[in-house]
């Protein structure tokens, strides 16, 4: 065997002595007999040979591969569900195919196409984009966050209402008489939408006039939020409101640094909570960047999972799954007495 020879089944039965059924029992996990198995996976090892997963996944119609688009794994909340939705799946017996489209509808949708052609067996989509076009019928998938029409997509996602309304209902038990609501969103629904209705249901039951900012695709998000806090001042400089509900983590952080820029003392002057909960530090349960409604990321994730591995059998699943979400203090609320 030359050095530039790709070992193949019939080299690894060569060298063990065995027949290629003997090797293809071996790794495709079928029961044989201990002492051909340990000849096999010895042979296996001295050749180096490795398991061509696309060309099996040909013959077989499974690959073991699964497909994950995200926006990103520079927002750690993305990171934290893509790390959980990985081990997930290595537990039972896939891998990964990672694809990150950056809220580029092109990509993702060439990436549902990449998917399709290269026989995955699956596909979790975290996507704020209209690729409703490119949803492959032929290979199950499963959506967090978002709801496509016209297609039998499972969506996995937080109570996001629940969230909004304890949210606000948070803040005035913490003292907050005039909680306001602020949002970046994008102009395609999505669960996350359901904050919003929250913190109104709850604005309407304290007794609280609604106060919010809702932006669609913005692009200068500083400069908004900057007129937004501006335009609550009044003749003496003073903000108008005590508390800051943002739409997620992100946007409450730098609603943050913001009002830290001219002197605003938080939590002390106002209280801000957030919507995710994303750590500095993977998961550090002392590192939020702010206090935050905590969204389940890891029992997403698993959901996400297993609710495409049966899919994916035939089982029957729920059209929408919510998860709980949680308040946890991050340093930009008062503590509780």
């Amino acid at each position: 065997m030359t050095p530039s020879h790709t070992p193949t089944m019939k080299d690894v039965a060569a060298r063990a002595g065995v027949s290629l059924g003997t090797v293809s029992k071996v790794i495709n996990h079928i029961t044989v007999g201990e002492k051909n198995r340990v000849k096999v996976e010895k042979a296996i090892r001295e050749l180096g040979y490795e398991v061509n997963t696309y060309a099996r996944g040909l013959k077989t119609q499974e690959t073991k591969l699964i497909t994950l688009i995200v926006p990103d794994t520079m927002n750690p909340f993305f990171a934290a569900f893509t790390q959980y939705v990985e081990r997930t799946l290595y537990e039972h017996g896939y891998k990964l195919i990672l694809c990150c489209a950056n809220g580029i509808p092109e990509k993702e949708i060439g990436y549902l196409n990449l998917a399709s052609q290269s026989k995955t067996d699956g596909i979790i989509a975290l996507t704020y984009t209209d690729v409703s076009s490119a949803i492959p019928s032929r290979i199950p998938l499963v959506s967090f966050d978002r709801y496509f029409e016209d297609h039998d997509v499972p969506m996995i996602a937080s109570d996001n209402f629940q969230g909004g309304y304890a949210g606000t209902k948070k803040l005035w038990a913490l003292g907050c008489h005039h909680p306001v609501f602020v949002r970046f969103r994008s102009k395609f629904p999505s669960e996350a939408d359901k904050r919003l209705e929250g913190y109104l249901s709850a604005c309407q039951e304290l007794g609280i006039k609604p106060d919010y900012l809702d932006q669609i695709d913005a692009i200068d998000e500083k400069k908004i939020l900057i007129d937004f806090i501006e335009a609550h001042m009044d003749f003496r400089g003073n903000l108008t409101f005590d508390g800051v509900f943002a739409n997620t983590d992100r946007q409450g952080y730098l609603v943050m640094k913001i009002l830290k820029e001219r002197g605003i003392r938080i939590p002390e002057n106002v209280q801000i909570l957030g919507f995710d909960g994303i750590r500095k530090y993977g998961i550090d349960e002392g590192a939020l960047f702010i206090s935050s409604m905590c969204q389940p990321v890891e029992e997403l994730a698993r959901l996400c999972v297993e609710t495409l591995l049966k899919k994916r059998q035939g089982t029957v699943v729920p059209t929408l799954s919510l998860l709980p979400v949680s308040y946890c203090y991050g340093g930009t609320t008062l503590r509780e007495p």
